[in-house]
């Protein structure tokens, strides 16, 4: 039923608009219209399981087993309280993502993913511009009350559009409203480029609408100038080429690409660290990575003394229980992640967990470049411009994680859980379709 599908996409894009832009909730409805929003969204989808009889075992092997490991977490947890909590929302994020996946093709998410993207977008420079005119200062969130001097972190905005800054957006925040733009760019390049290869599917677009947001996108990236992102965006752009070749190699030939690809990311990454000063000189950013190596040096430090079980899984760093409340206080602001989502596991979950999440991360990939450069059989009819948006997105996904740990909380997880789930969903059709086993 049509209406019903509708209803779906609308309200899978309002979770991942919430997700990708919690802060613009929590800024203006304050933390308790945030929790109203977001319980809402969770009968919604437990609504929406019920009645499609989503059978919640059915996921990866190596989900479940991260699944399980992280909540036993709690029991040798250094701040038990805090773990359940985590471990709580992170189990909700992740069976959301379940839920999606068996409830949505894969042109109805993408149609959700880019309705989310465009609403933040739009709403961030509108947003931005109302400050830059009527407001005319830095502007803090509207229930919080701090005391001058205070970091400048703390603004909702900084009041930057006219003034030659980084916009933050309704985000709040200069480097996730980059990730929204990148992913913008991911996604409504698809639609366009499925609109000119397939009229007739759910995810297409018209191109001058197309045109124009893409032109949005850019420019936001133009405007946020985050390094991070940029990084993402080289890797997606790594991606792409290696998948579009692929396609239209076989056997040997294309197991060589793949191994050429997976030595010359290795490579890149290597000079990027021996040779950091003159990359961060080159794009104008401090030579300790805005903060990122005295953060790693903590979390290194302590990630030592538990490095087999780590200290319990916590997700996003809770900041009134040790060591959280002042592992990393920077210029008066205390962060709350460790800006690498690999430091982030081992922290918390130890070599074990490390090893979980690798091999997660490793078959989700696996099967998730197969599905974008195989061609379809029998019942996967995805087209195949389509098919590239899972594994564009996880790519994204993996190389902003290195400098970022979003890939364990909110959006971030949400599309990893999604893109494991689906991918392993294709993989099984792919088979019995008669595809290569």
């Amino acid at each position: 039923m049509s209406w019903l599908r509708e209803r779906r996409v609308a309200l899978a894009g309002l979770t991942l608009f919430t997700l990708l832009a919690g802060d613009a909730w929590r800024y203006s409805l304050s933390w308790y219209g945030w929790g109203a929003v977001v319980a809402l969204l969770g009968v919604a989808w437990a609504i929406v399981a019920v009645r499609e009889r989503v059978d919640l075992r059915r996921v990866p092997v190596a989900l479940g087993a991260v699944a399980v490991y992280l909540t036993a977490s709690i029991a040798w947890s250094a701040y038990p309280g805090a773990s359940a909590i985590g471990v709580v929302v992170t189990l909700v994020t992740g069976v959301v993502a379940v839920v999606m996946t068996h409830v949505m093709s894969l042109g109805e998410m993408v149609r959700a993913l880019s309705a989310a993207v465009r609403w933040i977008l739009g709403l961030s420079l509108v947003f931005e511009f109302a400050v830059a005119t009527l407001v005319r200062q830095p502007l803090l969130p509207l229930w919080t009350s701090y005391d001058e001097p205070y970091p400048a972190a703390f603004n909702w905005s900084r009041n930057a559009l006219f003034e030659g800054g980084r916009i933050q957006g309704i985000v709040g925040n200069a480097n996730l409203l980059a990730f929204v733009a990148l992913l913008a760019v991911i996604v409504i390049a698809v639609q366009w480029r499925v609109r000119q290869t397939d009229l007739g599917h759910e995810a297409t677009t018209t191109r001058p609408l197309a045109a124009g947001w893409l032109a949005i996108a850019l420019g936001v990236l133009v405007l946020t100038r985050s390094v991070t992102v940029l990084a993402a965006g080289a890797g997606v752009v790594l991606v792409l080429g290696v998948v579009l070749l692929a396609r239209r190699l076989a056997g040997r030939a294309r197991a060589a690409l793949y191994a050429a690809a997976t030595t010359a990311a290795v490579a890149v990454a290597t000079l990027a660290v021996l040779f950091q000063d003159a990359l961060l000189a080159l794009v104008g950013r401090s030579d300790d990575l805005t903060g990122r190596l005295d953060i790693w040096a903590a979390v290194i430090e302590l990630a030592q003394q538990r490095p087999w079980f780590g200290w319990g899984w916590v997700s996003y760093w809770a900041p009134w229980v040790e060591p959280f409340d002042d592992l990393v206080v920077i210029r008066g602001v205390t962060y709350l992640q460790a800006h690498n989502a690999w430091l982030d596991v081992w922290l918390q979950l130890g070599i074990i967990g490390l090893v979980l999440v690798s091999v997660l991360v490793l078959a989700t990939t696996v099967r998730t470049v197969s599905w974008a450069v195989n061609a379809p059989r029998g019942d996967v009819v995805d087209p195949p411009a389509l098919r590239l948006a899972p594994v564009l997105i996880l790519a994204m996904l993996l190389v902003h994680g290195l400098a970022e740990s979003r890939l364990l909380i909110e959006a971030g997880l949400l599309l990893l859980v999604w893109i494991t789930v689906a991918s392993r969903r294709h993989e099984l059709r792919w088979h019995r379709a008669g595809g290569p086993s």
